[in-house]
């Protein structure tokens, strides 16, 4: 027989929730933070709380009571809360103007060239000095619109560059000093990607509705009918926005996805089946082929899906809403994917409403192994994933002027085929995700203690920052506007004093750019109950 003891430490075991916890009870009355009691108490004293986790980032839900925050800014998501998000640190001097696109390329010996484009020209990087080589044909190029930008692949020693205003660019790794009109007169195209042993181009200029591909093993090869090189008008979706590559291709429509498979003997060259209708890409460059996955942002929000699969959302009641009331809608053409293989997350820059013209001013990272999303405040021109060639100790000038200035190790100059993120800056020059720590800040969602007031005396974040500051949160109701108390530093045996009185409270932690430190994994905060219910 349960007695009434029982009751009462029924009533005070920590929720579901928390760490390390499973299978608790979770009525309306046993919401909010749990307090230390013993035994047959009838008032609840002064207690340290147990841990209150920084949870998922997940803006477009409330966050009371729950498992997740809406307030997290320049901390990616770890396993066990988040860590911290290096800082863009420069690597190559700047190109002459703001970069369009750029792309890395890897040589037979294994060797990684890198290129990138301008408005009007396609430039190569010097891997001695890491100063850029105008490699455009003669004359260079109509400028690219400004709601696009220029595209690169690579099949085998061809990189192959296109862009609306100018006919498709090659340039051969053993051989070539500029870039030259690709042979075969190959239509101009906004988007390329390689399918099988194909180069497929979309976005046509002169039929939006169309995919064409070359010859079958020959990107110099464009007659239809000629060693498989055909064409195929989609009959309905809307416009092209582009084609995810590889074994198979995967065409992406306004409002339709179509799969495109090789069908080897057949008189229609591929197969191509409509895998998806009312889902379509809405920012052209978006598009992200990861490993064996494809991310893109639909109109609905982000999605993932198998390049043999269906689309699934990834961003539902997490982050579409918040990302696309944020989203500057007139410049989709900086809406820009890139894939982190190393760590198997995927980042996307776009300019917010608030951004700077011609800049992207902020970054959302989605880590595919957690399913967590986080945002981020970076700004550039491009991003892009990317393979540093090496450097040697002489070519250490280029980069800094000092070897105690030098922020990256030593080690991150080796050359290395796996790539990273990567961006150029405002002031166009290219850099990696290297540097020192950026400031982060993590909050918990907001907590309650059933309708009765907490009066909050501090918390000691769960980290393994040496330097960190925090604040508490405080508002009588949902409906208010939060505020915050006064910002303190922690303090030497750990702790955030804190004063603060009120129904709803969080903590929040910020820990500075340049701080040291790989975990940041909740609070545990000291509060007492005050007033009635």
């Amino acid at each position: 027989m349960r007695s009434s003891a029982d009751d009462d430490q029924r009533h005070l075991r920590p929720r579901a929730w928390q760490l390390g916890v499973a299978k608790q009870p979770t009525p309306a009355h046993h919401r909010g933070f749990c307090l230390s009691a013993c035994a047959g108490m009838t008032k609840l004293r002064d207690a340290q709380m147990p841990l209150i986790p920084f949870g998922e980032y997940r803006p477009d839900i409330t966050d009371y009571d729950q498992a997740s925050t809406g307030a997290v800014l320049n901390a990616l998501p770890r396993g066990d809360g988040y860590g911290p998000m290096p800082a863009l640190s420069a690597y190559s001097a700047a190109l002459p103007g703001a970069c369009r696109g750029f792309f890395k390329a890897i040589k037979t010996d294994g060797s990684v060239a890198i290129f990138a484009a301008t408005a009007t020209k396609l430039w190569r990087l010097d891997n001695t000095n890491q100063t850029w080589t105008d490699v455009s044909k003669g004359g260079g190029y109509s400028a690219v619109s400004s709601t696009d930008q220029w595209q690169f692949v690579q099949y085998i020693n061809y990189v192959i560059a296109v862009q609306a205003n100018a006919a498709p660019q090659f340039f051969d790794l053993t051989v070539s000093t500029a870039f030259a009109d690709l042979a075969g007169s190959p239509p101009q195209a906004r988007y390329a990607a390689v399918v099988g042993s194909f180069v497929v181009l979309s976005g046509l200029v002169n039929n939006p509705y169309r995919v064409q591909w070359s010859a079958l093993g020959d990107p110099t090869g464009w007659t239809a009918g000629v060693n498989s090189s055909s064409f195929q008008d989609l009959p309905d979706g809307g416009i092209v926005r582009g084609v995810a590559g590889g074994e198979f291709g995967n065409i992406f429509q306004d409002t339709a996805i179509r799969r495109l498979v090789y069908a080897p003997g057949s008189p229609v060259i591929f197969q191509i089946e409509r895998i998806s209708d009312d889902r379509g890409l809405y920012a052209p460059y978006s598009l992200i082929r990861s490993g064996d996955q494809i991310f893109f942002l639909g109109p609905q929000g982000f999605a993932q899906m198998d390049p043999s699969g269906y689309p699934a959302p990834i961003g539902k009641e997490k982050v579409n809403r918040t990302f696309l009331a944020d989203l500057d809608t007139g410049n989709l053409q900086l809406v820009i994917g890139a894939s982190d293989p190393r760590n198997n997350r995927v980042f996307w820059a776009y300019k917010s409403t608030n951004g700077a013209a011609g800049l992207f001013d902020k970054l959302i990272c989605y880590d595919h192994v957690l399913a967590r999303f986080a945002p981020l405040a970076v700004s550039g021109e491009f991003l892009g994933s990317l393979s540093q060639p090496g450097l040697t100790l002489e070519n250490l000038d280029s980069i800094s002027g000092s070897l105690d200035a030098l922020i990256p190790s030593l080690d991150s100059f080796a050359t290395s085929v796996t790539p990273g993120i990567a961006a150029f800056d405002a002031s166009h020059k290219l850099g990696f995700f290297r540097g020192a720590s950026l400031e982060a800040q993590v909050s918990t969602g907001a907590q309650a203690q059933a309708g009765r007031r907490v009066f909050v005396r501090g918390f000691r974040p769960v980290t393994d920052a040496g330097a960190a500051f925090g604040a508490v949160g405080k508002r009588e109701r949902l409906t208010d506007t939060e505020t915050f108390t006064a910002e303190n530093a922690m303090d030497a045996a750990g702790s955030i004093p804190a004063r603060a009185s009120s129904r709803y409270v969080r903590a929040k932690l910020r820990i500075p750019a340049g701080t040291a430190w790989s975990f940041a994994l909740g609070v545990e905060q000291e509060l007492s109950l005050e007033g009635a219910r």
